[in-house]
């Protein structure tokens, strides 16, 4: 058979056919490579399973949180139970009014005759916008405890400014801020009262607290730390040179052995309030601590011990 020589036009053509064919299977190795890239577990992967692993661990310490919360708050609604179960039954019931007008005449009351104690807001300045939240929330808790004692402190918020974030955040949070009964102050707790006459309550503390008295004045630092940073209150009471003193924890309770072997002192302002509330009413230590330091902390209180019985001698 005779070869027929190409012109030059068709050699031209299936040139440029061959370069498009070759263009063509470069694009379609691109793609699949990309495909391959794509499909295979990379560091996008890593990253997606380490956040996965973040927001659960983030929920479960919620979780924690909650169950402690509704376990503390089922312990306050029993010991409120057992303090109005003694005088409350025979009572008439009261309208809401009635009680409302009580309340507010025992605390107008605790103003000038109830153990004055202020809580410090000097150090709000270091704390985080979500700290100044919580501690919002928990002067409103220490409030509400107040209202329902039976024999309420004259509560002072003191060093609190109005153009401060704390401030914002109670009006924000706490409705009626403003008609508490309370005494709200710019001013700091030595502005008010001696330092001789001042015990400011620090877990740092070396004596631990015996008794409430009447003509003291007792100072919680108000500071909500995420950082843990160690000894803030007690270097505020060392700058005051006032007399410091820590709740009898270590008089009172013990550890208690717990998966993660976690122990801590440190205690929210409003639970540390309600713990002096119920050793006011109670006159236990034990009592007061049984009821409202949170089991999460890793402690448990020890059984107190009878009294002894007074023996004569015979003779």
């Amino acid at each position: 058979m005779a070869h027929i020589p190409l012109d030059e036009g068709e050699k031209q053509l299936n040139g440029d056919s061959a370069a498009a064919i070759t263009e063509v299977m470069d694009l379609l190795h691109i793609d699949v490579e990309a495909d391959e890239a794509e499909n295979r577990p990379g560091r996008e992967d890593a990253l997606y399973s380490r956040n996965v692993l973040r927001k659960q661990r983030h929920w479960e310490k919620q979780l924690a949180a909650r169950k402690s919360k509704r376990k503390e708050e089922k312990q306050r609604r029993k010991l409120n139970r057992e303090q109005e179960s003694g005088s409350g039954a025979d009572r008439p019931q009261l309208t809401k009014r009635v009680v409302k007008a009580i309340t507010k005449e025992r605390l107008a009351e605790a103003q000038s005759t109830g153990i004055k104690l202020c809580v410090d807001l000097s150090m709000t300045d270091c704390m985080s916008d979500k700290e100044i939240s919580r501690l919002a929330g928990q002067l409103r808790r220490l409030y509400g405890s107040n209202r329902k004692a039976t024999r309420p402190f004259h509560l002072l918020l003191t060093d609190l400014r109005e153009d401060s974030r704390l401030y914002r955040e109670c009006l924000r949070m706490n409705d009626g801020f403003l008609n508490y009964v309370m005494d709200i102050t710019e001013e700091s707790c030595l502005d008010l009262f001696p330092p001789e006459n001042v015990i400011y309550l620090t877990p740092d503390a070396e004596e631990a607290l015996e008794t409430v008295d009447a003509d003291k004045v007792y100072i919680l630092g108000g500071l909500v730390d995420e950082s843990i940073q160690k000894k803030i209150s007690y270097l505020r009471a060392r700058e005051l040179s006032v007399h410091t003193a820590r709740l009898p924890i270590d008089e009172h309770m013990v550890k208690r052995n717990n998966p993660k072997n976690f122990h801590s002192k440190i205690l929210a302002v409003n639970q540390v309030f309600d713990i002096l509330l119920t050793f006011c009413d109670t006159g236990s230590w034990t009592k007061a601590l049984q009821a409202w330091f949170p089991l999460g902390k890793g402690y448990v209180t020890v059984p107190e011990a009878p009294p002894l019985l007074a023996t004569v001698a015979q003779t």
